[in-house]
């Protein structure tokens, strides 16, 4: 059975002592006025201009490079941006979040010095790392780490601390199997809200809609969960090339359960050989698609080095969807590659800036503009891609 997606937050980080009273005072609202202030004076300044800022490179700290390319894609996904530079992020966070504030406190600095700094300096996201590594201490210390991972963790940190949910209701456990699969989605989308309701949540949230099919009485069963990615297989073909389309069939196409693998059908009431289907039920405004380069193995990890070859714009999802859908299409933005072996690799950023349109090269604290006919290798390893507004194709 093919490994598939993400449709849960990742695992509940450790618990970890009260490291509260070493931080910082986080009180200074008339400091972040006035940056505000600064950060929209350079906006504004930046559209009357020729001089483009969010060209500032992030130094690295010592195998940070995975970190860096993950924040340069973050930092040119512009409704994440503008949460950050405009201050927006202050009126929803929730003191009510394990790690209080720090991280989404840290984090909107951050992206606020890549976009007030010289596009000739590179900053130093040290005071960042102390704080993501102290909501997932895997990322203590400086070993090279999975960029896909750290997306994870990351969204998941800064989504807890602007959850607009100051009380989590109980679960429920009443079953919805009796509704239509439309009204299904929708309630469990409404009870998936009632506890977890971000603006963060707003951009990279979708919903998937799997079905489970019993060979023996024909009864379709379903269910419906948020991802924040989608993990896609890579094909592997002996002869023409891969696209990213061929990864989303793959996905998509229906698998055979059987032997050990057989689940229990609710009305035959025993095991029973199924087959099973994903389709997208609910698109995201921010669709990561992760290509699966690494495959874990009995001795050590391998990695595929396929050529997927992907679209910039236009990319049609509408044969994904579960239901008549007229607004699936994507353009991308960033890309995060992965370049060398899992011995020994390297991570950059391809990202087009927001207010340009122009694609830049981010090698840590380089920071080189680059064709957009460059912008597809066999390093790619996270696709980043924001839904087209209607009105952007008529």
């Amino acid at each position: 059975m093919r490994d598939s997606y993400t449709v849960t937050l990742p695992e509940e980080p450790p618990a970890l002592p009260d490291l509260h009273k070493d931080l910082r005072p986080r009180t200074s609202m008339p400091g972040s006025l006035l940056v505000s202030t600064f950060v929209g004076l350079v906006l504004n300044k930046t559209k009357s201009s020729k001089a483009v800022q969010g060209l500032t490179g992030l130094r690295n700290l010592g195998n940070t490079c995975f970190m860096n390319s993950i924040l340069q894609c973050l930092s040119n996904t512009k409704e994440l941006r503008d949460y950050c530079l405009q201050n927006q992020y202050l009126r929803d966070l929730n003191n009510n979040s394990r790690m209080r504030t720090a991280l989404m406190s840290e984090f909107a600095k951050l992206i606020q010095l890549l976009w007030t700094s010289s596009p000739n300096d590179s900053v130093s996201p040290s005071e960042f790392k102390t704080q993501i590594q102290r909501y997932a201490p895997r990322f203590v210390g400086y070993n090279q780490q999975d960029a896909q991972e750290f997306l994870r963790f990351l969204l998941d940190g800064l989504h807890s601390e602007v959850n607009r949910v100051l009380v989590r209701p109980r679960a429920s456990t009443d079953t919805l199997d009796h509704l239509p699969d439309d009204e299904k989605s929708r309630q469990m989308w409404r009870r998936y809200q009632e506890r977890e309701d971000s603006r963060i949540g707003d951009l990279f949230v979708g919903q998937l809609k799997s079905s489970l099919t019993c060979s023996e009485c024909g009864y379709c069963s379903t269910a419906f969960d948020p991802f924040w990615d989608l993990s896609l297989p890579i094909p592997k073909k002996s002869y023409g090339e891969v696209t990213l389309m061929d990864c989303l069939r793959l996905f998509t196409k229906e698998d055979v359960l059987d032997g050990d693998e057989k689940p229990t059908c609710c009305r035959c009431k025993a095991r029973t050989r199924c087959t099973k289907k994903f389709s997208i039920q609910k698109f995201p405004k921010i669709l990561v698609l992760h290509l699966k380069r690494f495959s874990e193995a009995r001795i050590r990890t391998s990695k595929l080095t396929t050529f997927v070859n992907f679209q910039l714009k236009d990319l049609d999802l509408r044969e994904f969807a579960s239901q008549t859908c007229n607004h699936a299409i994507y353009n991308l933005y960033a890309v995060s590659n992965h370049s060398g072996t899992t011995m020994g690799g390297h991570y950059t950023a391809y990202c087009k800036s927001p207010v340009s349109g122009e694609w830049h090269s981010f090698n840590d604290s380089r920071v080189t503009p680059m064709s957009s006919s460059h912008i597809r290798s066999s390093d790619a390893y996270l696709l980043f891609y924001e839904l087209a507004s209607p009105s952007s194709r008529m």
